[in-house]
């Protein structure tokens, strides 16, 4: 790249930054020439300005939105950042303030992709204050929407989340934490003045912040949308990982004791209409679906960004697996969540000969209205791994241990 041709954009107006950045022959002569821009209009050095208010040089851009997040080391910088991960931004920590240049020219370059970016920079990047005043001003002049976002909270505060960390200042490595957390502020305070938004985490839980947060800077629809993943799962094999909320649907008819079911899972109908057929299953989802109707806006107001719930039954093929396609199908229908349904053990094997999976139609015995009490009972052979056998109350299997 020759210098003359391809030198980045001058960021800065002022002729003491002149020599951090400048304007490309090609770019500066595009810019000049273009009949909406009048030069000098924009400040005592004559730094070309759209009509619009952006140079013509970033009028191209696709960036809509850029968040600079700074504020003393403890004050949630971190639990910021997460939520604009979780909204979609491009996001960048611990960014020393003369690389925001850098990252700015590439978020504006042609070709560019990022429509929406946050970047955490703070005392971490050594000299700080002059540096991260000078980059506000440049942004400022380039007419590229920008905004602070400044976090506060109270020394003991500052001081209290430190201990429970047992982290060292990045103020003070050397020294105690009382005196990184007085050296930061000393540094920081008059950056506060700059920022478009300051929120004070001192009494604040995590959850609350992140609300505070989201309120502040991003629109209500996007945000809002919780991610679910209903998760079935045999406890035979198991348990489930990372469950959030976990649903025990063993005491549900069990079609692994009817030979002609046990070879299909919760996926064929004939499946889901024995484990419905003596009512309880109905009974369950009059009580789970309101539940879920509840906990879900719960969990988006405590800004929660996915929920994996997870149904299991003994070998994770037939019960849960019914269930799971159940409520997946009901919830994908509403437009606060986005709905995953993962499947975790339906395709292992049942440990038996496949019987014939016809389409016939498969007619039931009337079910017994209590344990041990009529029918022939004749029990069939256990699951592999099993300990429970059917009864004569339509094949539940009893929990073991």
């Amino acid at each position: 790249m020759s210098e003359a041709d391809d030198t980045l954009p001058d960021m800065a107006t002022r002729p003491s930054r002149r020599q951090r950045l400048k304007f490309g022959r090609r770019d500066r002569d595009a810019t000049t020439g273009d009949p909406a821009v009048a030069p000098g209009a924009d400040g005592d050095d004559g730094a070309p300005t759209a009509a619009a208010g952006r140079p013509a040089l970033y009028a191209g851009s696709r960036l809509e939105d850029l968040v600079v997040i700074t504020g003393y080391s403890g004050a949630g910088k971190s639990t910021a950042m997460a939520v604009f991960e979780d909204a979609g931004y491009f996001c960048v920590d611990n960014l020393p303030p003369e690389m925001i240049r850098a990252l700015v020219e590439l978020f504006v370059h042609e070709g560019s992709k990022v429509e929406h970016a946050a970047v955490v920079s703070d005392i971490r990047g050594g000299d700080y204050f002059e540096a991260f005043q000078a980059v506000l001003d440049d942004l400022a002049t380039l007419g590229l929407r920008h905004r602070v976002l400044f976090l506060d909270a109270d020394e003991q505060t500052l001081l209290t989340r430190y201990k429970e960390t047992r982290r060292r200042h990045p103020a003070a490595p050397g020294s105690s934490v009382t005196q990184g957390v007085a050296a930061e502020r000393a540094v920081l305070e008059a950056v506060k003045d700059r920022a478009d938004v300051v929120i004070d985490s001192t009494d604040l839980k995590a959850h609350m912040l992140r609300r505070k947060i989201a309120d502040e800077f991003l629109p209500r629809a996007p945000a809002t949308r919780l991610a679910v993943t209903l998760e079935s799962f045999g406890f035979k094999h198991g348990p489930a990982r990372d469950a959030d909320l976990v649903l025990d649907v063993r005491f549900l008819p069990n079609p692994h004791y009817e030979p002609t079911l046990r070879p299909l899972t919760g996926h064929d109908a004939r499946v889901v209409a024995y484990i419905e057929r003596d009512g309880r299953l109905a009974e369950f989802y009059e009580r789970v679906i309101p539940l879920l109707d509840f906990l879900l806006p719960q969990y988006v107001t405590e800004g929660k960004a996915h929920l994996t719930i997870a149904i299991g039954c003994t070998g994770g093929r037939h019960r849960s697996v019914a269930i799971a396609e159940h409520l997946g199908r009901r919830y994908s229908e509403r437009e606060d969540v986005l709905v995953e349904v993962v499947h975790r053990d339906a395709d292992r094997a049942s440990g038996y000969g496949d019987a014939d999976p016809s389409g016939t139609t498969i007619e039931f015995a009337p079910v017994a209205p209590a344990w041990g009490t009529g029918g022939d009972g004749g029990a069939a052979a256990p699951e592999s791994g099993d300990a429970p056998a059917a009864d004569a109350h339509g094949g539940t299997d009893r929990p073991t241990g």
